[in-house]
């Protein structure tokens, strides 16, 4: 690659390390990533860990400011409730055509883009935590005033973490409830799964093996080119048998109504956190 972009992460929690590190793994070198954090101690662990420039805000009162002058991109990944002081303060310091891509859930365009200075291009995605290991899958929503050539550079920079896709910003809250949030549920099956070996007598440490290993092995198919879910489903289901028996109480209890129950829950949310902020501003 030529040309590189500078980044500066600003906030490097779960989320934004999680991008750090599929990008990172992906060949993207770390003397051009900046990160900040509040904790010293945080930001020793980072430096130690990716090999990255971390700036303390404890130590350093300008951090975030500092880390934005110097990027091309600056991904913001602090909670929602954040993401409008944090804009605030760093908006005098972005180099001109710097582009701002934020990884909070809910917070809308209209919102960052007030806080910042007329034209700065921003770029709202819902990443999810697989982005780490490469796996990951990011929605982007451009701006008003993102052009074609920064969205195209934001989406091969995070195309190392796994599969990118532009979606209209008013379809986010339902890419949440399926891809960002995602994760938690396959965790939870597995969580669910070891549990219920436990409880037909496997030994916990083997039950929870047997849990994640199945859990990531169906993914990795799913994961093949041209893979169906429904096909897989039915490819392992032989009539009468054991799968079919426990399919058939999944349906008898209603799963897929629970799952799509909690899923709207997750939109739900999502919306009204949105609503909140942006009574807020």
């Amino acid at each position: 690659m030529q040309n590189l972009p500078r980044l500066s992460f600003l906030g490097c929690g779960s989320m934004n390390e999680a991008i750090l590190g599929g990008i990172l793994a992906g060949g993207f070198p770390a003397d051009r990533i900046t990160a900040t954090v509040r904790r010293a101690d945080r930001a020793a662990e980072l430096r130690q860990r990716h090999g990255i420039t971390v700036l303390a805000g404890s130590e350093d009162g300008g951090a975030n400011r500092t880390a934005a002058a110097e990027a091309d991109i600056v991904i913001v990944g602090v909670k929602p409730v954040g993401v409008r002081a944090m804009l605030t303060e760093v908006a005098g310091s972005l180099a001109p055509g710097a582009v701002v891509v934020s990884v909070a859930a809910a917070v809308p365009l209209e919102l960052m883009e007030a806080a910042l200075p007329a034209g700065t291009q921003v770029i709202r995605t819902m990443p999810n935590t697989p982005a780490k290991v490469g796996r990951g899958v990011t929605a982007l929503a451009p701006g008003s005033s993102a052009t074609p050539e920064s969205v195209e550079v934001v989406r091969s920079l995070l195309s190392s973490t796994g599969r990118v896709v532009e979606v209209p910003e008013n379809q986010l809250d339902a890419v949440g409830s399926v891809s960002g949030s995602g994760p938690a549920y396959a965790f939870y099956l597995a969580e669910a799964m070891a549990k219920a070996g436990v409880e037909l007598g496997l030994d916990p440490e083997l039950a929870a093996v047997l849990a994640a290993e199945t859990v990531a092995g169906a993914g990795a198919m799913l994961a093949e080119p041209g893979a169906d879910a429904a096909a897989l489903r039915k490819a392992v289901t032989s009539p009468n048998g054991t799968t079919e028996a426990a399919i058939r109480v999944f349906n008898e209890q209603d799963l897929p109504g629970t799952i799509a129950a909690g899923m709207a829950a997750a939109a739900d949310r999502s919306a009204a956190i949105t609503a909140e902020l942006t009574a807020a501003s």
